[in-house]
C-alpha cells in the first residue's frame, strides 16, 4: 500500500535503508517517500493534472544538485545518503535528495550556523536552511522500509534454519548408515560362526568314527585277510588324521575370524551411545527449528490479518467514494435541471420579445412601453385575439403537472437499481473467492488425509496378508448426461420457471468454471500367491481383513477417542483372529476399542468383559468382569473393551 494513489511506483517501493535508520530517512525526506517517480517534468505535470483536486507529489528521475552545506555538523556524524541502497535510478535520486543530510546523536550539539539537515535515529530533524525543527511520526511512511528490512532478516534466518535442518538430517542419515553397516557386519560374523560350528561338529564325528575303527582293528588277529584289512584301515586312519588336522587348522582360522568380528561388533556397540547422543542433539535442533518456523508463521499470519484489516478499510473507503459519486451525480443532475430551466426562461423571453416585435409591427407601434393607452378599437381586437388563443389552449387538453416529478422518481429508481447491481456484483465476486478458497482447502485436506491413509493401508495390508500387498488409489467417475432443457408448454408457468432457474445455474457454472470430475477411492489387495484382485473378487474372510486394514489406516490418519467394532472378526479363522487381536494390542494405547463379539479368543484378549444374558423370568442381566480370567465355558455374544 506504499504506492501512490495514481498507481505509479513510489520512492519507497524500491528504496532500502540500513536497519535502524528508517525513521531518520523518513524525517529527512519529509513525506517524499510516497512521491511518484516519473521520467521527466512533462510526465509529472500530466500525472498531477490527472490527480486533479486531490493533489499529489512527483520526483523527476535524474541527477539532483548537491546541497549547499556538505560538511559534517558535528564530529562522528554519518552522511544519510550512505545508508540507502536500491536500483541505480532510485538510489541516485534518493542520495541526491539526502545530500547534505547527516545522522547525529543529539541535535543540541548541532551549531545554529549549520545550513544542511541534521536528523537523529528517533526521527527528529533540524533543517538549517529553513530554520525548521520537525519530528517524524512512527507508523508512517518509514514502516515500508522497516518491514522490508524485517522481511530480509526473516528470510535470512529461515535460510540459516533450513541449512541447519538439512545438515542435521544429513548427520542422521550418516549415523543410520553406520548403524546399518554395523548390523550387516554382525550378521556376517554370526553366519561365519554358525558355519564354523557345523564344520567342528563334522570333524568331531569323523574323529569318533576313526577311533571306533582303530579299536575294532586292534581287537582282530594279525594274520590272514585281517592283516590286509588292518593295513587298509591304517591307511584310511592316516587320511582321516590329515583331514582332522586340516579341519583343526580351519577351526582355528574361523575362531580367529570370529574374535575379530566380535571386536568389530563391540566397537560398533561402543559407537551406539554416541550415535544416540547425536540423534538427541539433532532432535533438539529440529524442535528449535520447528519452534522458529512456527514463530515465523505466526508473524506472517499477523501480517496477513493486518493486510485484511487494511483491505476492509479500503472497501469502506470504496463505499464512501461510491456515496460521494452518487451525491456528485445528484448535484450534477440538479445543476443540469437548473440550466435547462434557465435556458427555457431565456427561450421564453426571446419568444416573448419576438412576439412583442411582431405584434408591434402588425399594430404599427414601437416595441416599447406606450405612453398613452390604446384606443377602444385596438383594445377590442387584442381582446378578441386573446380569446381565440385561450380557446386554442383549451383545445390542447389537460397537461400533466407531475411529469417532472415522475421523471425524477424514475431516475432515482434507476440509480437505486444501479447501486444494488453494484453491491450484488461485489458480493458475487467475494462469494466466488470464498468458494475457490473453500474448494482449495477441501482438496488439500483430502489429499493429505488420503496420502496418510494410503501409506498406512500399505503397511497394514502387509500385516493382515503376510507376503501380500495392497494399496489405495484415486479414480474418477464419469459424469452422467446433463439435463436437456426445452420441450415445455410456453403457457406452463412452472416449466418456464424451471427453465429460467436451469439457465441461471448454467450461467453460474460457466462463470465459476466447469466442476472437476468426482473422485473416488478404489481398494486393491493382492494376497500372497495370488494375482492382484479387487475387493469384489475376494472371499468373505479376505474382505473382512481388507475392511479391518482400511479401518485402521483411516484411524491412524485421523484418530478418534474410541471405536465400536460389531463382530468384525465373525468370518475370520483362528490365524486371522490372531492378526486382528495383534492390531488391537498394537494401537490400544492410542484409542479405546469396544468390540461386540462371540469369538472366545477375542473375549479372552479384552481388558474388560461385559456379558448380557436372559434369565428364566425374562429379565436381562449384565455381568462385568475384569480380565485376565479363567477359560470361558460359554461362547455367548459379549462386548469386549480393550
Amino acid at each position: 500500500h506504499a504506492s501512490t494513489p495514481s498507481g505509479e511506483r513510489a520512492l519507497a517501493d524500491d528504496l532500502e535503508v540500513e536497519l535502524g535508520y528508517e525513521l531518520a530517512v523518513a524525517a529527512a525526506l519529509g513525506g517524499r517517500l510516497r512521491a511518484a517517480i516519473v521520467a521527466d517534468r512533462q510526465t509529472g505535470e500530466a500525472l498531477l493534472a490527472r490527480l486533479g483536486s486531490d493533489g499529489g507529489q512527483t520526483l523527476v528521475a535524474g541527477d539532483t544538485p548537491a546541497a549547499a552545506d556538505a560538511s559534517a555538523p558535528v564530529p562522528g556524524a554519518r552522511p544519510l545518503a550512505d545508508l540507502v541502497r536500491g536500483p541505480d535510478a532510485t538510489a541516485a535520486l534518493a542520495r541526491g535528495l539526502l545530500a547534505g543530510a547527516w545522522v547525529v546523536d543529539d541535535l543540541a550539539a548541532v551549531p545554529d550556523a549549520f545550513a544542511g539537515v541534521a536528523v537523529t535515529q528517533g526521527g527528529r530533524a533540524w533543517v538549517g536552511a529553513t530554520r525548521e525543527l520537525r519530528q517524524a511520526p512512527q507508523g508512517g511512511s518509514e514502516r515500508v522500509l522497516a518491514e522490508r528490512n524485517r522481511r530480509d532478516t526473516l528470510i535470512a534466518e529461515t535460510e540459516v534454519a533450513a541449512g541447519g535442518e538439512r545438515a542435521a538430517l544429513g548427520a542422521v542419515e550418516a549415523a543410520a548408515q553406520a548403524v546399518a553397516a554395523a548390523e550387516a557386519s554382525r550378521e556376517a560374523a554370526e553366519r561365519e560362526r554358525r558355519e564354523a560350528d557345523r564344520a567342528l561338529a563334522g570333524a568331531q564325528e569323523s574323529e569318533r568314527r576313526a577311533a571306533w575303527l582303530i579299536d575294532e582293528r586292534r581287537a582282530a588277529p594279525d594274520q590272514g585277510s585281517s592283516a590286509v584289512r588292518r593295513a587298509q584301515v591304517e591307511g584310511e586312519l592316516a587320511a582321516e588324521r590329515r583331514v582332522a588336522e586340516r579341519a583343526a587348522r580351519e577351526r582355528e582360522e574361523r575362531a580367529a575370524a570370529i574374535e575379530r568380528l566380535r571386536v568389530s561388533v563391540a566397537r560398533d556397540a561402543a559407537l551406539g551411545p554416541a550415535a544416540e547422543r547425536l540423534a538427541e542433539v539433532l532432535r533438539g535442533a529440529l524442535e528449535a527449528v520447528t519452534v522458529r518456523v512456527a514463530t515465523i508463521e505466526e508473524e506472517l499470519l499477523a501480517d496477513r490479518r493486518e493486510g485484511e484489516g487494511v483491505a476492509a478499510e479500503l472497501r469502506a473507503c470504496a463505499g464512501l467514494e461510491a456515496q460521494i459519486q452518487q451525491r456528485l451525480r445528484t448535484c450534477g443532475d440538479a445543476v443540469t435541471t437548473a440550466e435547462v430551466r434557465a435556458q427555457q426562461a431565456r427561450d421564453q423571453e426571446a419568444e416573448a420579445s419576438t412576439e412583442l416585435g411582431q405584434v408591434a409591427e402588425r399594430l404599427g407601434l414601437e416595441a416599447e412601453p406606450a405612453t398613452e393607452p390604446l384606443d377602444a378599437e385596438a383594445a377590442d381586437g387584442l381582446r378578441e385575439r386573446i380569446a381565440r388563443l385561450q380557446r386554442r389552449r383549451e383545445q390542447l387538453g389537460p397537461v400533466n403537472p407531475l411529469a417532472k416529478a415522475e421523471y425524477e422518481e424514475a431516475v432515482a429508481h434507476v440509480d437505486e437499481l444501479e447501486r444494488q447491481r453494484t453491491d450484488l456484483e461485489t458480493a458475487l465476486r467475494e462469494l466466488r473467492s470464498l468458494i475457490r478458497e473453500t474448494d482449495r482447502q477441501i482438496r488439500e485436506t483430502f489429499e493429505e488425509t488420503f496420502a496418510a491413509a494410503a501409506k498406512n493401508f500399505e503397511e497394514l495390508a502387509a500385516h493382515c496378508f503376510p507376503g501380500g500387498r495392497g494399496r489405495l488409489r484415486l479414480v474418477r467417475e464419469e459424469s452422467g448426461p446433463k439435463a436437456v432443457l426445452g420441450g415445455a408448454d410456453p403457457a406452463d408457468e412452472g416449466a418456464q420457471l424451471a427453465a429460467a432457474e436451469a439457465e441461471a445455474e448454467a450461467e453460474v457454472e460457466k462463470e465459476l468454471g466447469e466442476p472437476e470430475d468426482d473422485l473416488g477411492v478404489e481398494i486393491e489387495i493382492t494376497p500372497a500367491g495370488k494375482s492382484m484382485k479387487r475387493l469384489t473378487l475376494l472371499s468373505g474372510g479376505e474382505k473382512s481383513m481388507t475392511a479391518i486394514a482400511f479401518l485402521f489406516a483411516v484411524f491412524l490418519a485421523k484418530p478418534c477417542p474410541f471405536y465400536i467394532l460389531d463382530e468384525v472378526e465373525a468370518a475370520l479363522d483362528d490365524l486371522n483372529i490372531g492378526r486382528f487381536l495383534e492390531l488391537l494390542r498394537t494401537y490400544r494405547d492410542r484409542a479405546q476399542f469396544i468390540v461386540v463379539t462371540h469369538q472366545k479368543r477375542t473375549m479372552e484378549a479384552a481388558d474388560m468383559l461385559y456379558g448380557v444374558s436372559m434369565g428364566g423370568d425374562g429379565v436381562s442381566k449384565v455381568v462385568s468382569r475384569r480380565l485376565p480370567q479363567e477359560a470361558l465355558t460359554e461362547a455367548e455374544p459379549a462386548t469386549a473393551a480393550a
